[in-house]
């Protein structure tokens, strides 16, 4: 008579909550080793977060900005002539300009050449702050974008008397920060009334140190020539490139030549691209820091192998095969590096929301950068518990528990 044959038994299967299970019980009985190896992982996707999060804010303001002042502004300045001497525009260039068609706005600035600028007649005349004194047309303003800090603007009545609006930066270093009657400087030998103080203009910096003087009086009190050596204009968007390509001919038929013209939103553009090199410079070394993270991470999965050897014997000898084992140890793996990805991320926006609204910029962390952190964190982490979890599951169940 046979004996019965007895039943094959197989490993029993694990579920997904077991998995998980398993794998968090290293992280809970070693918790200050594992949150300072999550610590490593964090720090690297927040570096890169914050890299990536700043220059998109950045990005996101300078688009901004861009919109608020528009980019059809182009600016006629002179050149050099063919001596290599210092060129000049005609006087009548600005009407000339202002007959392009497509150009909508065109106003300017002529510098006043000689006429040092004091905060009062007892200042020293070496201390001239290299503050520049510029005759400047009533429609300044509204063609290159400039708003008004404090006071006013010149109008037709105060552009023929001793009155001057100041940049941003000239108030800063003569110390003015209200207008008012009482409110004088020393411009060229006499005295003018600060009527106004202009913000910062971007697409015209060369105004935020400036001390803008109305057309006519430059020309009666401070000997003012009447060449610009600015000309702004405002085109049509679409008709900007055409209207460049005639702007040199228009304002000085007789030698285009000695004309520069160019669109100072494509300095801002290039500021921006040049930071972008940077930002590149950035990313790297936070993969640096992340790379430091994996290798945390691995050395945590190994030396826990080392001193867990004997419940990695007992749950082999109870029955656990060597893929569960491999299982139990890259979850605990890939769990210690979401919580540091996780962790890294919300640091990451931390530090771009903070960094953001300090500067006054639109926060703008791009989703991409978020998932790919994540995505990063569980490559490394299954990187660096793969070879711990193979190592653990080919331990024999007599070796482990054989092992003090």
């Amino acid at each position: 008579m046979t004996a019965p044959a007895l039943p094959r038994l197989y490993p029993a299967r694990m579920r997904p909550r077991d998995v998980l299970r398993v794998g968090g019980v290293g992280l809970r009985t070693r918790p200050v080793r594992a949150f300072l190896s999550a610590l490593g992982i964090a720090i690297g996707i927040a570096a890169m977060i914050a890299v990536v999060g700043i220059s998109s804010s950045s990005r996101a303001e300078l688009d901004r900005t861009l919109a608020a002042l528009g980019t059809n502004l182009l600016t006629v300045t002179p050149g050099r002539t063919m001596f290599g001497g210092d060129a000049q525009l005609p006087v009548e260039s600005v009407d000339m300009i202002a007959r392009i068609a497509p150009v909508e706005q065109v106003s300017a600035i002529g510098k006043v050449d000689g006429a040092k600028v004091y905060r009062s007649d007892r200042i020293p005349a070496a201390q001239t702050n290299g503050l520049a004194v510029y005759a400047a047309r009533l429609d300044l303003p509204a063609t290159v974008g400039a708003k008004l800090r404090a006071g006013t603007w010149l109008n037709a009545a105060t552009e023929r008397y001793p009155a001057v609006v100041i940049g941003a930066d000239t108030a800063t270093r003569l110390g003015i920060g209200a207008v008012g009657p009482d409110t004088q400087i020393m411009v060229g030998g006499r005295r003018f009334t600060v009527v106004g103080v202009l913000e910062p203009v971007p697409l015209a910096p060369e105004l935020d140190a400036a001390v803008l003087v109305g057309w006519p009086a430059a020309a009666d009190r401070l000997a003012f020539d009447g060449h610009p050596t600015t000309v702004y204009t405002r085109s049509v968007e679409s008709a900007v490139t055409a209207v460049q390509g005639v702007l040199a001919a228009t304002a000085n038929p007789a030698a285009p030549n000695e004309v520069d013209v160019s669109r100072p939103s494509d300095a801002l553009q290039a500021k921006q691209a040049a930071n972008q090199a940077f930002t590149g410079l950035l990313l790297g070394l936070g993969a640096v820091a992340l790379l430091v993270g994996g290798v945390g991470v691995a050395n945590t999965m190994v030396i826990s192998v080392l001193e867990r050897r004997a419940e990695i014997g007992l749950r082999r000898s109870l029955g656990a095969t060597r893929g569960q084992i491999r299982v139990q140890f890259l979850a605990e793996s890939l769990l210690l590096s979401a919580l540091g990805g996780a962790g890294g991320v919300l640091l990451g926006i931390a530090v771009t929301s903070a960094y953001a609204a300090y500067q006054g910029w639109p926060t703008v962390v791009p989703a991409w950068a978020m998932l790919g952190g994540l995505a990063c964190t569980l490559a490394i982490g299954g990187l660096a518990g793969l070879y711990p979890a193979i190592r653990a599951s080919r331990l024999s169940p007599t070796e482990a528990l054989a092992t003090p």
